[in-house]
């Protein structure tokens, strides 16, 4: 394949794999600035969305992986009970927490977070829908700011949102996998909480319709 047509591949997003193939070689587009979240973008591509293969940064923000902080809780501060099961979502150790309704199972998972506080929402929420091969679709403000993103993208290695999605009662707002492996630990979402492919496959096997969520 040539290097043009790699390009012109990738018109919409480079996936984790695309961008660590030919990544190296598109050194001239790595400051672009996302419109969305005026963050630069690095590693970008004309066209890629910033939740799809390409990593924002807050410049103001430290940009290491949140190791430290990364530890086991106690849902008894944070949820009255365990019915349907609970997700907390800690945006300051950038984790996932999750416990089984019976309190049996419990799993944490490294998370990535918003990328700036305006696009940040916490509070109780629960899921309402799971979806295994999401598609995706920018929202109306995207779409207004970017009007050569694509309406929709399908189910595949080239969709943000990974292998698994699950809906929260917040328009707009998801906890779901990435193909972008970078994101991980760090702020380099529009808003939605990202996983690990497989971490988000296995939370989505142990969630249900009604599963409280908070974000903190």
């Amino acid at each position: 394949m040539s290097k043009s047509s790699a390009i012109n591949r990738r018109t919409f997003l480079g996936s984790a794999a695309a961008l660590g193939a030919a990544g190296l070689a598109l050194p001239s587009l790595a400051q672009r600035f996302d419109p969305y979240t005026g963050q630069p973008i690095q590693g970008a591509i004309p066209g890629a969305t910033p939740d799809a293969g390409a990593v924002q940064y807050d410049p103001n923000a430290d940009q290491r992986h949140n190791i430290s902080s990364f530890q086991g809780q106690d849902w008894r501060p944070h949820f009255p009970n365990l019915t349907n099961g609970a997700i907390l979502c800690d945006l300051t150790s950038r984790a996932v927490h999750f416990w089984s309704e019976d309190g049996n199972t419990y799993k944490v998972y490294p998370s990535s977070i918003p990328v700036s506080e305006d696009l940040t929402r916490t509070g109780r929420t629960e899921i309402i829908k799971k979806v295994e091969g999401p598609s995706w679709s920018p929202t109306p403000e995207m779409k207004a700011r970017n009007p050569e993103w694509p309406d929709f993208v399908p189910p595949g290695p080239d969709n943000p949102l990974g292998t698994h999605a699950l809906w929260l009662s917040w328009q707009y707002y998801r906890i779901h996998g990435t193909h972008d492996t970078r994101k991980i630990g760090r702020k380099s979402s529009n808003g939605c909480i990202g996983l690990y492919n497989e971490h988000i496959q296995e939370l989505y096997g142990l969630t249900k319709i009604g599963t409280q969520v908070l974000v903190i």
